[in-house]
């Protein structure tokens, strides 16, 4: 799935493909230990380099992925938002799903928010998602109440088992919302 770089605009951010460059400024930003708590915890270098190769297949695979999260204002990276296929072992695996991972000091702005409605409206209008999920886990409040104000409902038939984020309570909940719901 070659083509243009891929770069879309909101008020305030830019979601746009990855550069080299951008991955030690996004590990700095979002390698740590209050970022990571509902996220399986800091990557090694390990860890680090799946995730970017995962990253970059989805957009290579599928024309999309988890972006990078630019500020406008002044070119910082705030973290990534985006869309991928769920390929979640045990979970709805093919399903359209959007996610965000923003830096500490991006939180309580509006910009995953932001970068989160954007993603739906270019799952719905450009890639011609009919539902789209998210994922987390109940510790998370943050991450689920933004996937209700989103809209999205709980899909209680769609969580299921993993211990890979949430050691404590092993279990992946699904939000979704459907394209004739979604009024971005």
């Amino acid at each position: 799935m070659n083509g243009a770089p891929f770069r879309h605009e909101t008020d305030r951010l830019v979601l746009r493909d990855w550069r080299d460059e951008d991955w030690p400024l996004f590990w700095e930003a979002t390698n740590t230990t209050s970022v990571m708590r509902w996220l399986g915890g800091i990557c090694d270098d390990e860890k680090r380099a799946a995730a970017q190769n995962r990253l970059l297949s989805y957009q290579e695979e599928h024309g999309h992925t988890f972006w990078v999260v630019e500020r406008k204002s002044d070119g910082s990276i705030l973290g990534f938002c985006g869309l991928k296929r769920c390929n979640q072992a045990g979970g709805p695996v093919g399903m359209m799903e959007v996610g965000w991972r923003l830096r500490e000091d991006a939180w309580g702005k509006g910009y995953a928010k932001e970068a989160a409605i954007a993603s739906l409206d270019l799952a719905f209008a450009r890639f011609g998602a009919e539902e789209v999920i998210a994922l987390t886990v109940h510790g998370n409040s943050p991450s689920w109440g933004l996937m209700e104000r989103l809209g999205m409902k709980r899909r209680e038939d769609l969580d299921f088992a993993n211990d890979e984020f949430d050691a404590e309570n092993p279990v992946i909940i699904v939000y979704s919302i459907e394209a004739d719901s979604w009024n971005g």
